[in-house]
């Protein structure tokens, strides 16, 4: 075995190594920081100090009435201690805990296009205040990308104006799921989406290619949970609720949409769809098909 390390120093060596292969690793190392303080607390600082026990403690200790959620984070508690087992500083992971069985999952909601029109409409009649000029116009086009391109909240926040490429029809789409970045075509309807939202972001200040695509102060980007916010309140006003067995609509429930319009249209027209909208996505289209109008 190696030399004896600390619990602390074990994680932070294990999310680097993790960025270094080009994860984020952000919501993994909160929870494993979560750990950290939780042995500290309870007079334990050694990696080779730490118990099943302990770790069963540290696990109810955090409230998770979701079988998914509880075995995102014991999957990630599992993944660091197998990582310790293989650089040799410990001898076998302590970790007993087994994952939870899902016995009810839900479905993600599926906006149809005429509910996406209401809530484009709605998001365009916010009014302004002092803190966010052409709230409306902004949150939109906003959300139209989440919904005509299929942008997760976080990437369609994050845009910086030297991401889109104009005469090409391209955004791009930098630091996505596992930091990974892509191009994204659209069409003229996006295209003149993305057009009134620089002509918006110039008059909010200075337009160089860094410069945030969505901010209400010309510095900042519109942060993601504010956008989250803004669609909740938006929903609930528009009276929109989730079937039986239907998870409540969220904000990452337009990409979804985007997702099952896209297999719909292929196999109407006879089509093949790309090998990256195979798996998971095909179990949304038959789930469902009956709920949706042609989109």
């Amino acid at each position: 075995m190696s030399d004896r390390q600390s619990i602390d120093q074990a994680v932070a060596r294990f999310v680097s190594h993790k960025r270094a292969l080009g994860r984020k690793y952000r919501t993994q190392e909160t929870a494993l920081r979560l750990l950290v303080r939780f042995t500290g607390q309870h007079g334990v600082c050694w990696l080779d100090e730490l118990t099943p026990a302990l770790l069963e403690d540290f696990l109810a200790s955090r409230p998770r009435s979701r079988p998914r959620s509880f075995n995102e984070l014991l999957g990630v508690v599992r993944c660091w201690l197998d990582w310790a087992v293989g650089q040799q500083l410990l001898e076998a992971s302590p970790l007993r805990a087994r994952r939870r069985r899902a016995t009810a999952d839900r479905i993600p909601y599926i906006f149809d296009i005429d509910q996406a029109r209401r809530l484009l409409d709605a998001a365009a009649a916010l009014p302004d205040n002092s803190r966010a000029p052409e709230r409306g116009a902004t949150y939109r086009a906003l959300f139209a990308l989440c919904y005509g391109l299929g942008l997760r909240a976080g990437e369609a926040c994050g845009l910086r104006a030297g991401d889109v490429d104009s005469q090409r029809s391209l955004l791009v789409v930098r630091g996505g799921k596992f930091g990974k970045s892509r191009l994204v075509p659209h069409g003229p309807r996006i295209d003149a989406v993305i057009a009134g939202q620089l002509e918006r972001r110039a008059r909010c200040g200075p337009l160089d290619e860094n410069a945030p695509l969505f901010t209400f102060d010309g510095s900042g980007s519109v942060h993601p949970c504010t956008a989250s916010q803004t669609f909740h309140r938006l929903v609930s006003e528009l009276g929109i609720q989730a079937p039986d067995g239907v998870s409540p609509p969220t904000l990452h429930s337009l990409r979804h949409s985007f997702a099952v319009g896209c297999l719909l249209r292929f196999y109407r027209q006879g089509s093949t769809p790309p090998p990256g909208f195979i798996g998971s996505r095909r179990s949304w289209v038959t789930s469902t098909r009956p709920r949706l109008r042609c989109i």
